[in-house]
């Protein structure tokens, strides 16, 4: 008999440690529960025996998250990915479906926003404050990495080439209710490659409500010209026929700008074979375009999409910087 085979023979089946293991971490030995779910899941893994490596793995991720054991969940969540591509797992709703059970023990307690700020004077509320945000900022860096990581996996493994649209979603929603500043680039970057346009309208109308005055037609804007720079037309226009019966609806105003002119005269000029005419635009509203060099960014790559525009320097600048920073998955 092989060494490898001998290995597959000695190892018990994998129900076996996990009941032992869930007694460890009842007893509140987190640290030595999660070596312990280390080692054995490597086993496992050493014998080829992927799917109970990863009954095991799924399992203490969830204990050690239910239990506020942030970082040593996330660990082995990201361990769960990691065997999910040594077993060359293939992406479906089962295995997705594990996915999102782990994502789902993510805590989301409430996040204290710049408005909470305590009272100077106090001590003991501003470092209560202090540790809030810390500890939000490393759920969100925890779960960002976990998911991020599962992304690339699907993205390897059966699903769209910018990986699950699910675990987009999760992704941008995450980082935008746990966040205590919200980066609308990240969390817009992660919806326009999910599917729920709904929710991403939702977000955006509520971030609209938060980000500095003047600048709600910036969330809008960015959001549009993302997806045009994955040449989805369709979805561009109805994320902006969303937010306005979503906005109409609630009696809130739609803002009324330049740059808003410039997003709707932009969604009906991608529908032609009309360079000059969109040239033309960047130009008249150029002004308005440069009150954030992403879109600008993100116009090149819209020229080349719609009119085949090649880029100077291919994901070269801010946008490329960001793709590769947020996800280049």
């Amino acid at each position: 008999m092989s060494r490898e085979r001998a290995k597959r023979a000695t190892l018990p089946p994998a129900q076996e440690n996990i009941e032992k293991l869930e007694k460890v971490v009842k007893q509140g030995n987190y640290y030595g529960a999660q070596q312990m779910f280390k080692s054995i899941s490597a086993r496992y893994v050493s014998a080829e025996r992927y799917s109970e490596a990863l009954d095991i793995l799924q399992c203490g991720a969830c204990l050690q998250l239910e239990n506020g054991q942030v970082t040593c969940g996330s660990e082995l969540a990201l361990l769960f990915v990691e065997t999910l591509v040594k077993g060359e797992v293939s992406y479906n709703e089962e295995t997705l479906d594990r996915v999102r059970k782990i994502y789902e023990k993510f805590p989301r307690p409430s996040v204290p926003q710049n408005l909470d700020l305590a009272d100077d004077d106090d001590d003991d509320d501003m470092q209560k404050l202090s540790e809030a945000i810390a500890a939000a900022k490393t759920r969100v860096e925890c779960c960002s990495s976990f998911l991020k990581a599962s992304i690339k996996w699907s993205a390897e493994f059966g699903a769209h080439r910018y990986g699950s649209p699910e675990l987009h979603e999760m992704l941008a929603d995450y980082i935008y209710s746990q966040s205590t500043e919200v980066d609308m680039v990240r969390v817009s970057f992660h919806f326009v490659r999910g599917r729920n346009l709904k929710k991403f309208a939702s977000t955006i109308i509520n971030f609209m409500g938060k980000c500095y005055p003047g600048e709600d037609d910036l969330a809008i804007a960015r959001a549009i010209l993302m997806y045009l720079s994955l040449g989805n037309l369709r979805d561009a226009n109805k994320l902006m026929e969303e937010v306005e019966k979503e906005m109409e609806a609630k009696h809130l105003g739609f803002p009324q700008s330049e740059l808003m002119q410039f997003v709707n005269y932009l969604l009906l000029t991608v529908q032609r074979d009309a360079l000059p005419l969109f040239n033309m635009l960047r130009q008249s509203y150029k002004s308005s375009i440069d009150r954030d060099p992403l879109l600008n960014e993100l116009l090149d790559e819209i020229a080349k999409k719609f009119y085949g525009v090649q880029r100077k320097n291919p994901l070269q600048g801010m946008f490329g910087d960001i793709f590769k920073m947020i996800g280049g998955e």
